[in-house]
This record gives structure tokens, sequence and C-alpha cells, in this order.
């Protein structure tokens, strides 16, 4: 049962935790970190503009050396929680926001002036990075409204212009976090779906080589055997020579077939395997009963229909002591089914796994286990069951 009461973690919400995860993946996990400490560190070049102005005013030299001092450790603590509070958790970013908020105000506190709240841009700028936004945002307009208000009490009039400075400078400051964020994310998102990608070609390759080798082999190891065996007992060099060609013509299929998979150029036929399956099953002394035409399937069926004869068949050769083994094929369904021992717990490997999801792919569905008359049955069905089976 799904908790409603759980966030999509897809979905933007302004009670997330800011998510800066993707700064620890890829090959150079500290770039994204340097990026930002560089930059932000730029853009605090208008602290500097506030040493200057401050070391010409007439505050004195305990006060103005205090300040001086405050706001250094103001810079200095800046960069740290650019670099250390994004991977900190959420009681570490709460603290460190405080602490911006007590460095920020700290200056406009020992000034005497309103004007100094303006140093609060990068308190603000630290809560945009590291808390949820509706407690960003209310910090924010805190302290807008605080240096408004100082300013009414102690001047009655308000300088727009520092409070737009604060405010103007705060959503620049916003504006680039949430550009980096949004940008990592994206980047990690790309990685994540590149990686995905290589592992479902992964799979379709070794999906395709399961189904190729599997039953080539399995039918070179018949004919070499039958081979060995007309060798051994007969000086019927002829039988011999027929079955070694045929070993050539498939380990030639083979090498041709593995190409085409791993090119991913390889295409299925129903007719081809049709026919493959009756040789391998006459080589295996297995009584075939085979449509003499795989017309009867739908176009867009037969391709996944001959993954599913040759894998079927290739069950039979291998694990069966089958003595008969029957073919039959409809519109949209295909079913392969032999008289051989069926053990009490079927368990699917990978060629009965890999059919279900080449059925899957396009709609259908595979059903396998004991036959209705006895013996292993594997029915694929299409898309559309019309048809019974």
């Amino acid at each position: 049962m799904i908790d409603v009461r759980e966030p999509d973690p897809d979905r933007f919400s302004a009670r997330q935790w800011p998510d800066w995860s993707f700064w620890t993946e890829g090959p150079d996990p500290r770039r994204g970190r340097v990026r930002s400490v560089v930059v932000n560190g730029v853009l605090m070049g208008f602290l500097a503009a506030w040493v200057v102005a401050i070391a010409d005013s007439q505050f004195g030299p305990v006060r103005t050396r205090l300040v001086f001092a405050v706001l250094a450790c103001y810079a200095v603590a800046y960069l740290l929680v650019l670099w250390f509070g994004p991977l900190a958790l959420r009681r570490r970013r709460i603290a460190m926001v405080a602490v911006m908020f007590a460095l920020g105000a700290t200056p406009a506190l020992i000034l005497g002036s309103p004007a100094y709240l303006t140093g609060l841009t990068y308190a603000i700028a630290t809560g945009l990075m590291l808390l949820p936004l509706r407690f960003s945002l209310l910090l924010g307009t805190g302290a807008a409204l605080a240096q408004i208000a100082w300013m009414l009490v102690q001047n009655g009039v308000v300088a727009w212009g520092q409070v737009l400075t604060l405010v103007a400078v705060t959503a620049i400051l916003g504006i680039v976090y949430a550009l980096t964020f949004t940008i990592g994310h994206l980047r990690a998102a790309r990685e994540q779906i590149r990686r995905m990608a290589v592992d479902q070609e992964r799979q379709r390759v070794a999906r395709d080589l399961h189904d190729v080798l599997g039953h080539s082999l399995s039918t070179m190891t018949l004919k070499l055997g039958l081979t060995r065996r007309i060798l051994e007992t007969s000086d019927d060099t002829a039988a011999a020579l027929a079955e070694i060609r045929d070993l050539d013509d498939l380990c030639r299929e083979a090498l041709s077939d593995v190409r085409a998979t791993v090119s991913d150029y390889r295409a299925v036929s129903l007719a081809t395997e049709v026919a493959g399956a009756r040789m391998a099953l006459r080589a295996a002394g297995v009584h075939a009963e085979l449509p003499a035409e795989a017309d009867a399937a739908a176009p867009e069926l037969q391709g996944v229909f001959g993954y599913v004869v040759r894998e079927a068949v290739t069950n039979v050769l291998r694990h069966s002591d089958a003595q008969r083994c029957t073919v039959r094929i409809g519109r949209d369904w295909l079913e392969v089914a032999d008289d051989g021992t069926v053990p009490a717990e079927v368990v699917p490997g990978h060629g009965l796994t890999g059919l279900a999801e080449r059925m899957a792919a396009v709609s259908g569905s595979l059903e396998h286990g004991r036959g209705p008359h006895g013996g292993f049955r594997v029915l694929a069905r299409g898309p559309a069951t019309g048809g019974t089976a």
C-alpha cells in the first residue's frame, strides 16, 4: 500500500530539503563544489566595498577592528558552508545557517546602523542553498522587514535602495544556486540514463547470445555425436561427410548470428527457425510434428515466435527425454509441446525468462509447464488472443 503522505522525490515541493548528493557522483566529485566556492568568492566583492566604507567612517578604531574581524569570519564561514553544507545532515545545516545569520547581523549591531543588514545577503543565500524553500523565503522576508522596521524607528524613513540591494543580491545568489542545482541534477540524470542504456544493451546482447548459441551448440553437439557413432560403427563415410557439412554450415551460421547480434542487425525468421528445429530434432532422433509453413502467424509476431521455437526446441534437446515434439502455430499464438518427463518443480532459466521478456515487449504473454496430455509445453500468446491453442 502506498503512503500518500510520503512526498514524491521527483516532484518539486517547498517542503523538500535540497539534495546536493550529485556533487559526490561522477569522475570528479569535487568539481561542482570548487566551482561554487570560486563563483561565490567572486560575488563576495560586495563586502570589500564595505571594508573601504567602514575604514573611511568615524566609528572608532575598536569598533572598526571588531567589525573587520567579524566580516573576515563571515566571509570564511560563507566559503566553508558552501563546501561542507550541501552534504551535511539537516541539523548541521540549520546550525550553519544560524551561525551565518548571527555573523551577518553582528556588524549592523556593532555599528548601530540598519544599512549594514544588507550583509545578510550571504546568510539568506546559504538558507536558500541548505534549507527547504518555505523556510529560506521566510528568513529572507524577515531580514528585509527587520531592516525596514529598524530604518523607520531610527530615521523615520526607509532607504529603499539598501533594501532593494538586499533583495536583488539575494535573488541573484538564489538564481545561481537554482541553476547549479538544476544543472547538477540534469547531469546526474543523464549519467543514470547512460548507465541504464548500457545495462539494457548488455542484457539484450546476453539474451540474444544465449538464444543464438544455445540452439546452435545443442544442434552441433548432437550432430557431432551422430558423426562419431557413424564412424565408430560403420564405414558409411558419405553419411559422416554429410553430417560434417551440416556442422560446417551450422558453425558459419552461428558465427554470422553472433556478429549480427552484437551489431543489432540480426532478424529472426519463424520459417527459418522451424526448418532449423526440424533438422535438430531429426539429428537427435526425436519425431517432429511441425507445420509445413509458418505463414499462419501474424507478420508482427513471426520474429518473436521464431525465438520461442528456437528456445523451446533447444530445451527439448537439452533437458528432455522426449520421443516426440509438436509445434503448432496460430495467428496470435504458438505452442511447442513434447512427451518427455517433467520434473515436479520447473524453475525457469535464462532462456524462458528471456522469452517472457520478449513476449512482454510485444504486449504478449508466455506460459510454460506440464501440458494437458503430459510432457512439457510452452505456449506464447500475442496481444490479440482471439484464437485458442
